[in-house]
């Protein structure tokens, strides 16, 4: 009776599990069902069948990308990659598989997007501002510094050491991590702002998706834009914003209030798609003293070709000029508290140490935090 029972039990389970991989893409309302394909579920057999009990959620968002349509397996992204470090493998039910997914396993479908970003301080350098170029090998650093050849030479962030290592791994890399070099060899992290699972280009597209990082008062993008025109039309218009058009034929027709990657990674009109997010950017904002960035000139016609798209060329050259013309104003304002605080270091009235008396966190946060927000919020529309 005992062996009937859990063999009725078994069966029970089996047959659950398999409708639950349907109930999770089928029942929903008819108007989404054509975005995920059960085929491509089901191709993945055991994966869903069990996952759809143990985290059906990832199968759901599985099921509705854009990945399941085009007949993306699991184990298409799963599977170990050749010459990868095999503590990441994962001997799974039968499968050698990796739960670490890379950029490297993503480049191997979108090596043009792999390569831009690799190009971009979204690459190596993000995670150089925290950890150093430490964990990059010499081939490595060499390609990044083709493009960054600062932040390609330093060390290990002395403000973050201060924090210590938890805070390390769950604030500063948290975001920095997008640039992590990783086992196989390749560079970031594409999750962080696609997401696992559906890699939803919506997702992408939206505010808060930059703002995980790109907020608070080292770097206030998310809030400047929030407050500026772009963002209150953007709130006030979200119903209306086709945020799933795919980017080779976005239009304005499809977004007509702009989030962050419109403007600096959409193919927009007759602009081409960039997973470079700096090719865009005149001057480097970030820095304490802002200068223009290599490529000035045709950066800045990159993003003039995406404010084309809604603004008359009028409005756009005076909005450059303005905001241009802060640039200088702000550095003046820095490097006067700058040769301030390096006169009274060389006096010997601060302590040569860094991050250890008032006075250093004082001009780390006139430049880091006021000095950055003036700047970004001339050149985004934030009068704060």
């Amino acid at each position: 009776m005992k062996q009937w029972r859990m063999a009725f039990v078994g069966a029970l389970v089996a047959v659950l599990g398999t409708a639950l991989v349907w109930f999770v893409h089928d029942a929903r309302p008819q108007k989404e069902r054509g975005r995920g394909s059960a085929a491509a579920i089901t191709a993945s057999g055991e994966c869903a069948a069990c996952h759809a009990r143990i985290t059906p959620a990832i199968v759901r968002q599985f099921g509705d990308s854009r990945h399941a349509n085009e007949g993306v397996t699991c184990l298409d992204c799963h599977k170990p990659r050749p010459g990868a470090d095999t503590t990441k493998v994962i001997y799974h039910n039968g499968y050698s598989i990796t739960a670490d997914v890379t950029s490297g396993s993503c480049a191997a479908c979108h090596n043009d997007q792999y390569q831009q970003f690799t190009r971009s301080r979204h690459g190596a350098p993000a995670w150089t501002a925290v950890r150093g170029t430490q964990d990059f090998t010499a081939e490595q650093i060499e390609f990044a510094a083709d493009y960054h050849p600062g932040p390609m030479s330093r060390g290990a962030n002395g403000l973050a050491i201060q924090e210590g290592p938890a805070s390390i791994a769950n604030g500063c890399l948290g975001c920095h991590n997008i640039g992590e070099p990783r086992y196989d060899g390749s560079v970031g992290r594409c999750t962080a702002c696609h997401a696992g699972h559906e890699f939803s280009i919506t997702n992408a597209r939206l505010p808060q998706t930059c703002g995980g990082c790109h907020m608070g008062p080292d770097h206030a993008q998310l809030e400047i834009w929030q407050e500026s025109r772009h963002g209150v039309v953007f709130e006030s218009r979200r119903d209306r914003q086709h945020l799933d058009t795919p980017p080779d034929e976005l239009t304005a027709w499809d977004m007509d209030a702009p989030t962050c990657a419109t403007c600096h990674m959409s193919g927009l009109g007759d602009a081409p798609v960039s997973h470079d997010v700096g090719e865009r950017l005149t001057y480097y904002l970030f820095a304490p003293i802002s200068k223009k960035r290599p490529g000035a000139l045709s950066n800045r016609q990159r993003m003039q070709q995406i404010c084309f798209n809604c603004h008359a060329k009028t409005r756009i050259e005076k909005f450059y000029t303005q905001a241009e013309g802060s640039i200088p104003e702000t550095n003046a304002k820095v490097a006067a508290a700058r040769a301030l605080y390096d006169s009274l270091k060389a006096e010997g009235r601060l302590s040569p140490g860094k991050f250890d008396e008032p006075a250093d966190f004082i001009m780390f946060d006139l430049w880091h935090h006021y000095g950055r927000t003036a700047k970004h919020g001339s050149f985004m529309g934030g009068a704060d």
